[in-house]
């Protein structure tokens, strides 16, 4: 329970006459309500999702610090929470994007898309409303979050834990851990391939100062910058909660509800979220439709892959229409 929620949204293009021109997409970990900044190429002038043609929403996750409320949101007089900010669940998420889907008045959604966490939420969203979206595409994701994407949150989180500011309940806590979580992280995101082609050493001779290494300090000194430790708790633990068979008898009967025409991407290499999980979803989705990208970037291809992900979804639409 939280004594009241804010949350934070962006809206690009317009609503059209017919209302039937939403394209909605939803967030991963450490995103923000503005998708044309993180998902260019996908989204943006000139792109498969145009703001000119389509009217497009992204909300940002309550418990994340991008304008919606979470760890770091004080309650009128009362302090923020911090480390004491309740356990969110994905399903807490979708019940936040629902509100503004009311709030906005938009009854039907032509498109919801997300990868990873923002593709979780989406499964679970379009199981809780299933007359609402007319076509689901989810990214780089699963049913439920596996022991091993778990163990790899666990591990970042100890990571923070072990930074003794983090108890300290300031906003600037635990930002060493962070930093630590970030280099853990990265490697579940990328690939041994993708590192071997962007972070080799041309000096043979060299046995300290590695490329790689400070890669991996450069990547969490800027994930410090922009985000905060207990936010990354917060959203972590609500990542593992993801299960949509929790309660709905089993996961395929879950996935069984789902009316929208769905596409499922999955990425030859991502080791986070491996390709399996996402032939388990196209399976058990009515009418499904399953690709797979070829990629060496490992689980963030769901964001630089941008043209493959445009050439499936055109094919997706076409079907789609024909059918």
């Amino acid at each position: 329970m939280l004594p009241q929620a804010r949350i934070a949204y962006h809206t690009y293009g317009t609503l059209n006459a017919a209302r039937d021109n939403v394209v909605w997409a939803c967030h991963a970990l450490t995103a923000n309500a503005d998708v044309l900044s993180w998902w260019p190429g996908l989204f943006g002038p000139s792109c498969h999702f145009d703001p000119a043609t389509h009217f497009i929403v992204c909300a940002n996750i309550v418990g994340s610090c991008y304008g919606s409320t979470g760890p770091l949101t004080p309650f009128n007089a009362e302090p923020a929470l911090y480390q004491d900010f309740p356990l969110l669940t994905v399903r807490d998420m979708v019940t936040a994007h629902e509100a503004l889907r009311l709030h906005l008045g938009l009854t039907q959604i032509h498109t919801l898309i997300g990868g990873s966490l923002g593709g979780q939420q989406a499964l679970e969203w379009a199981i809780q409303q299933p007359t609402v979206f007319e076509h689901l595409i989810v990214l780089a994701t699963n049913a439920q979050h596996s022991p091993w994407g778990i163990a790899f949150n666990e591990a970042q989180r100890l990571a923070i834990f072990a930074d003794p500011t983090y108890h300290s309940a300031t906003p600037t806590g635990g930002q060493n851990g962070l930093k630590a979580a970030r280099a853990i992280a990265l490697l579940s995101y990328r690939s041994y391939e993708a590192y071997g082609n962007t972070q080799q050493e041309p000096d043979e001779n060299k046995i300290t100062g590695f490329r790689a290494s400070t890669y991996q300090q450069y990547q969490g000194d800027k994930l410090v910058a922009r985000f905060n430790a207990y936010t990354y708790v917060a959203l972590s633990r609500a990542m593992d909660s993801h299960n949509v068979g929790r309660g709905r008898g089993s996961i395929a009967a879950a996935l069984g509800q789902i009316r929208a025409r769905t596409l499922v991407l999955g990425i030859t290499s991502d080791v986070l979220f491996p390709p399996h999980e996402q032939q388990f979803l196209a399976r058990y989705i009515p009418g499904a439709m399953y690709a797979e990208m070829d990629s060496g970037f490992g689980h963030d291809g769901f964001l630089i892959e941008t043209a493959q992900i445009t050439h499936f979804l055109e094919r997706f639409y076409v079907q789609t229409f024909a059918h």
